[in-house]
């Protein structure tokens, strides 16, 4: 039932396609010799085609650069080094959105390629740049495939991964439902590949919460043609929640599961709260912004920060941790080392070191009249 209350009337969706799903890995080889498989990519672009057919706008997320690239090159090891990284990105991104406008092509959907950064994404500017271009293409019909800006982003190589960029990208364009296909049928309460004394683990239908205990849940991937795992899916729908969207975790390697969602069919992990969703600036600043350092709070602050909605002044700082400009993203945390929200700061982290703990009259005393009397202001803070 609520399933099909998300799909009702649903008139944009962004789909992320993980490497695993469009690997030629079914026919025998091991996970660091699979290359693209067409045959997958042909295939989702019919069940794409018929979302489209239902007046829904798409966008893709597309992981396999890297993998296709391998292929191309001949890499087979596992130790590759950052540039031969960047190299299998370079050449295989290009292969990747061949095949893709290829197969497109043959439906009469035309197709363009989207390259995104953590520097496009962090500065706000760049960040509604590319919200714009986006919704020009979908205004022509044609189906953004977005990736990573892997072949020159070391960053994103080293940590970035494609799930976040999808919940990201779901908030960027308002989208009403992501998808992820994954090589597995959802979150399990246990590892799937063992037994617990002859106890099979369970799929978890529905996640109404992502906290401490489902991230543990979640554990780490051993699919070698992955970043992340489950882990980063997660994560993922915790963002896209907070934003007021729907996440569904799915198995990709089931042909018809886009079907099955789309006419209701309890299939995967739905993470959905049902909540009203953060303000756009707000959840930028929580989940976009890569955080510079952290402030740690006493109790008096955080209470003024939770309870009271308050702004975060000078003498509720206890520590300083990093090295930041103004304007930079921090994370707040309390004395016991849980954050509790995030924020854009007022002052450096030296101007910081200065003044922490110091009342407003105090400051002013010692720097004059020119200085914030917020370290965050409210309207820079999220809480969590």
């Amino acid at each position: 039932m609520i399933r099909k209350e998300i799909l009702k009337d649903i008139k944009r969706v962004v789909i992320k396609i993980g490497s695993s799903v469009i690997s030629n890995k079914d026919k025998g080889e091991s996970s660091l010799e699979c290359g693209l498989s067409k045959d997958w990519v042909r295939h989702y672009a019919r069940q794409i085609k018929h979302i489209q057919d239902l007046d829904c706008d798409v966008v893709i997320v597309s992981s396999g650069a890297v993998m296709a690239g391998r292929e191309r090159l001949g890499f087979s090891r596992a130790d590759l080094s950052i540039p031969e990284k960047q190299a299998c990105a370079a050449i295989g991104q290009s292969f990747l959105m061949h095949t893709y406008e290829k197969a497109f092509e043959k439906k009469n959907i035309k197709v363009a390629q989207i390259l995104l950064s953590h520097d496009d994404l962090g500065n706000r500017s760049r960040y509604l740049n590319a919200k714009n271009t986006i919704e020009a293409l979908l205004n022509k019909r044609v189906i953004p495939i977005i990736n990573e800006n892997d072949s020159v982003t070391v960053e994103e190589i080293k940590i970035g991964d494609n799930d976040t960029l999808s919940a990201t990208v779901a908030c960027l364009v308002d989208a009403q439902l992501l998808i992820i296909l994954s090589d597995v049928e959802g979150l399990y309460n246990r590892d799937p590949s063992f037994q617990y004394k002859g106890e099979k683990a369970k799929l978890i239908s529905h996640v109404e919460r992502v906290n401490e205990e489902i991230e543990r849940t979640a554990g780490k991937s051993k699919n070698r043609l992955t970043v992340g795992g489950m882990y980063t899916k997660v994560l993922a729908a915790k963002k896209t929640m907070s934003f007021g969207i729907p996440t569904l975790v799915v198995n990709g390697l089931d042909r018809k599961v886009l079907e099955k969602i789309f006419s209701g069919k309890d299939v995967g992990t739905l993470f959905w709260s049902g909540k009203g969703k953060i303000r756009n600036r707000k959840h930028w600043i929580a989940h976009t912004l890569k955080p510079a350092g952290t402030v740690v709070v006493d109790a008096g602050a955080k209470k003024a920060l939770v309870e009271r909605g308050k702004s975060l002044l000078p003498a509720g700082l206890i520590k300083i941790k990093g090295k930041f400009e103004f304007g930079k993203a921090v994370m707040i945390s309390d004395e016991a080392g849980k954050e509790i929200g995030r924020g854009l700061v007022n002052y450096s982290s030296s101007d910081l070191q200065q003044i922490k703990g110091m009342k407003t009259s105090a400051i002013k005393k010692s720097i004059g009249e020119s200085f914030y009397e917020e370290v965050i202001h409210r309207d820079d803070l999220v809480i969590f």
